[in-house]
């Protein structure tokens, strides 16, 4: 078999990924789409093995990882849950990061401290995917983002809207990055304790502005919403002022142009109303499956096989 080339050994930040190695996983996601649908089939993966440690909940990128590795002929182990692993028994990170990498070829870490997922690749003997590290990034996620706002509006030339916790959302953190490498529009609406931190704005040239929904609704491409994550605050008469801040529904979208569309990470809670799912706009069920083709083009990636 030819090898192509590695753009990268780990996925920890989108911030190490340039538009081109961009570009070119969401080129190898729309030739892998048909295997994700199961229309064809492919065992570039055969003999593989991903470890998917997940020390926070998950259904969509947990099932995904295992939905990608599975259609490429591939297999993997679950450990779900920290309790059920040596570390409840006082072993470090390192050394679990570091035994899974004797019985696996990729490991897939969420864990609920930034910085974890650097941490666990400086100890890892095979490529280590960022699942999300608490409120840091969330790089496959970005990268499937990308992939529905190309397939299902436009990245270039697009008005993205970014809703919701901006603070704490480690999607949105990834997002913002990758976004300016685009020719994007970016409003970003949230309460006020919810503002994106100001370090996620340094260094960055694209066009961000702070805004009001009902300000640009009439005028963006994209709405992307994220939950207000409880889990996140270390208060929770704080988290109580700010639930519920937005509720997108039927009334909200009577002003939006031809071709808008909204966009949630899921799971959502109360933010986005039932009456959106038959709007017409909504695409957060498709952003969801298109995880699954973009984590296969990831996964062959870092493990260095052919092109389909």
């Amino acid at each position: 078999m030819s090898e192509v080339r590695r753009r990268f050994r780990h996925l920890i930040s989108i911030d190490e990924l340039s538009k081109e190695d961009i570009l070119y996983i969401l080129k190898k996601a729309e030739e892998f789409e048909p295997i994700a649908r199961g229309e064809k089939k492919s065992r570039i993966l055969e003999g593989k093995i991903l470890a998917n440690l997940f020390f926070e909940p998950s259904t969509r990128t947990r099932m995904s990882f295992e939905s990608a590795m599975k259609r490429l002929g591939g297999d993997v182990l679950n450990m779900t849950a920290q309790e059920a692993s040596s570390i409840a028994k006082g072993e470090t990170l390192a050394d679990t990061i570091r035994v899974v990498g004797n019985y696996v070829d990729v490991i897939v870490l969420r864990y609920p401290l930034e910085g974890a997922a650097k941490f666990a690749a400086e100890n890892s003997s095979v490529p280590v995917i960022n699942a999300g590290d608490g409120a840091g990034q969330h790089p496959s996620q970005t990268l499937l983002d990308l992939y529905t706002i190309k397939k299902e509006s436009k990245l270039d030339g697009s008005k993205i809207a970014l809703m919701g916790d901006l603070k704490y959302s480690r999607t949105v953190h990834s997002l913002i990055k990758a976004l300016t490498y685009f020719d994007t529009e970016i409003y970003l609406i949230s309460p006020q304790i919810l503002r994106l931190p100001e370090e996620f704005l340094e260094g960055l040239n694209g066009k961000i502005y702070e805004a009001e929904l009902d300000e640009v609704i009439e005028e963006i491409d994209v709405l992307y919403v994220t939950r207000i994550q409880k889990e996140r605050f270390p208060d929770e008469e704080e988290y109580r002022r700010v639930a519920g801040s937005y509720v997108i529904n039927s009334d909200t979208l009577k002003r939006v142009k031809s071709g808008f569309i909204v966009m949630h990470p899921l799971p959502r809670v109360n933010e986005i109303s039932s009456s959106v799912d038959i709007s017409g706009h909504a695409r957060y069920f498709e952003q969801s499956f298109y995880g699954v083709p973009v984590r296969m083009a990831i996964l062959s990636e870092v493990l260095d096989e052919v092109d389909t």
